[in-house]
């Protein structure tokens, strides 16, 4: 097995249906960071839970399938769903639902880290998130990788 990564992630819908964003942040075992923001319109919270997921877990495709992942994420009901063969985001959302788990699947040594509401690392994510809704509002499908220099000031 190689080394340890670390992803967080939240999203955010207002309304729900309506505009929506996600944002995520990768940890490597040396301490870098990247990540990466996006919006969309007309989108369920449901569906941007899982874009936000689908993005963290494709954003490690540069790494080996045994690479230890530690996914944190904002969505407290994340977990259940992801563990059922049918949950509600699986019939609110059956592309993107079947995305995710296939990306799951994938990733053999995975483990799943609900984060609190108010720790820091929820609250940066949650503010990427919301850039994202902000900037679909007025550009449409949004997706950008967050800058160097505002990862740097990731809590996590």
């Amino acid at each position: 097995m190689t080394a340890s990564v670390d992803l967080w992630t939240a999203s955010l819908c207002k309304p729900d249906p309506g505009y929506g964003g996600w944002a995520h942040v990768r940890r490597n075992a040396d301490g870098t960071l990247a990540g990466a923001a996006g919006g969309e319109r007309r989108v369920s919270g449901a569906r941007m839970v899982l874009t936000g997921v689908i993005e963290a877990l494709t954003a490690l495709a540069d790494l080996p399938v045994d690479t230890a992942v530690t996914l944190h994420f904002a969505d407290p009901a994340l977990a259940a769903e992801l563990v059922a063969s049918d949950g509600a985001y699986a019939t609110t959302e059956p592309e993107a639902w079947a995305a995710a788990r296939q990306l799951l699947a994938a990733r053999p040594v995975l483990t799943l880290s609900p984060l609190a509401d108010m720790t820091p690392a929820t609250g940066f994510l949650k503010a990427w998130a919301d850039f994202g809704l902000d900037t679909a509002k007025t550009r449409g499908t949004f997706k950008a990788a967050i800058p160097r220099p505002n990862l740097l000031k990731f809590p996590g």
